[in-house]
């Protein structure tokens, strides 16, 4: 690879930002228009709405949001600190604002919520001039050349925290590494050793380590309105017959499942499936595809009475999913037939559910291969072999005590990453808090 001059890493860099703000400035109408990025879209571009902050905490969206709120309400500065905690997606600001209204946090700490600015070199060179923070927390896949560049310009302590990268974002960042190689963070505590080596690659020089991940101490037990959605989904279900989860089925994965669904439904008929698509726009090809297969089916919205019968339903309504696991016998999480990342087999699992996968789990190298070893989640090489782990849990059902208690077992054995997190945070400070 060839290797840069101090001249000429600084020309590379500069002529770089050019082309990079130009094509954010070319770009800014069209994403204007979009209906997930049109919230507070000024604030996304400007920066007069930001103060001071000795430590941001940038959280892209939902699942980062959650990590974000159990480490800082886990963080136990000895003086007072200033935290600006940032997210991409309303989903995420949503989140952040519900639950650090609700959670206690340390007497020291003086929060602040707001957006997380798009990385267009001249504005984030205003936020970071502004926010001026000593230290900043970047959680799992937050890499933006921008921000970056101008935290290292300011001599601020970056840190990517519960750091994970699917191959398929490696082999991207690997190919500019040119780029990524000048822009190194100071310290990238990576949640397996797979995400570790990748991390290292891209950031030559960065301290690469690894830590348990977060995830595993923000798994919470069912809400109060979690519990009540649960019910509401218990009334429109036979009170005899089993419920099998087909979960976050992904597009790709679709014809395979629908081959799954054919094969449980002749082998054991007296059960309720319910198809839960990863995204709610897939509804309309799963009509299509029950139809064509001449499958029964009922949508979900349109049930308003009790099931007296076995049969499928088609999930259309949003949020339900982790509440329906309460009551799911048995349950198959998607994203996992094709090479797409895994979903999150988890939540099912802490829940009580008999849980199964397909062979492609990248996504959640970090919980390790002992959820599967301990037989917690079944992993299973295709299609044929998942119809066939499904029926046999149907038939001979696991005690959902006994397999709660082992999912709950295996959570806590693997807790640790907040407070490791906490600790690299309040390194960072060199002692200063």
């Amino acid at each position: 690879m060839r290797a840069y001059g101090p001249m000429t890493k600084t020309a590379f860099i500069l002529n770089f930002f050019k082309f990079y703000n130009t094509a954010w400035k070319l770009s800014l109408p069209f994403l204007r228009k979009n209906k997930r990025l049109r919230s507070d879209f000024e604030k996304r571009v400007t920066s007069f709405h930001h103060t001071k902050a000795d430590l941001w905490v940038q959280a892209a969206s939902a699942g980062e949001a959650y990590l974000a709120v159990t480490m800082i309400q886990t963080l136990s500065p000895l003086a007072p600190i200033k935290i600006l905690a940032t997210s991409t997606t309303s989903q995420g600001i949503d989140i952040l604002n519900t639950l650090f209204s609700s959670e206690p946090i340390s007497q020291f700490i003086d929060l602040t919520i707001e957006w997380f600015p798009f990385d267009i070199p001249s504005a984030i060179k205003d936020a970071v001039k502004i926010i001026n923070p000593r230290v900043m927390v970047l959680l799992e896949t937050e890499i933006w050349p921008g921000l970056l560049f101008y935290l290292k310009d300011n001599q601020t302590r970056i840190l990517i925290l519960n750091a994970r990268l699917s191959k398929k974002s490696f082999n991207r960042y690997l190919k500019t590494n040119f780029l990524w190689k000048h822009l190194a963070p100071d310290l990238i505590c990576a949640t397996s050793d797979q995400d570790a080596k990748r991390y290292q690659q891209v950031f030559e020089t960065s301290r690469v380590i690894t830590m348990p991940n977060i995830k595993f101490e923000s798994f919470k037990t069912q809400s109060p309105d979690a519990l009540h959605t649960l019910d509401q989904i218990k009334n429109i279900l036979p009170a005899r017959l089993p419920l099998t989860i087909l979960a976050s089925v992904r597009r790709q994965e679709e014809k395979q499942v629908v081959m799954v669904l054919e094969e449980i439904l002749l082998s054991f008929p007296n059960q309720v499936v319910a198809i839960f698509p990863r995204h709610l726009h897939r509804i309309r090809a799963w009509k299509k595809r029950l139809t064509s297969r001449n499958l029964n089916f009922s949508i979900r919205s349109q049930i308003s009475s009790p099931l007296q019968t076995p049969g499928i339903i088609l999930w259309d309504t949003f949020g339900e999913l982790k509440a329906a696991y309460g009551a799911a016998k048995v349950v198959f999480v998607g994203g996992s037939l094709k090479p797409l990342g895994g979903q999150n087999f988890i939540e099912p699992a802490i829940q009580g559910a008999m849980t199964i996968t397909g062979p492609h789990n990248d996504d959640f190298a970090w919980t390790t291969q002992d959820i599967f070893k301990k037989g917690i989640v079944l992993k299973k090489e295709n299609w044929m072999a998942v119809s066939s782990a499904l029926v046999m849990a149907l038939k001979s059902p696991a005690n959902r005590s006994d397999q709660k208690q082992k999912a709950q077992d295996f959570l806590l054995s693997n807790q640790g990453g907040t407070k490791q997190a906490c600790d690299e945070i309040l390194k960072a400070f060199d002692g200063l808090l």
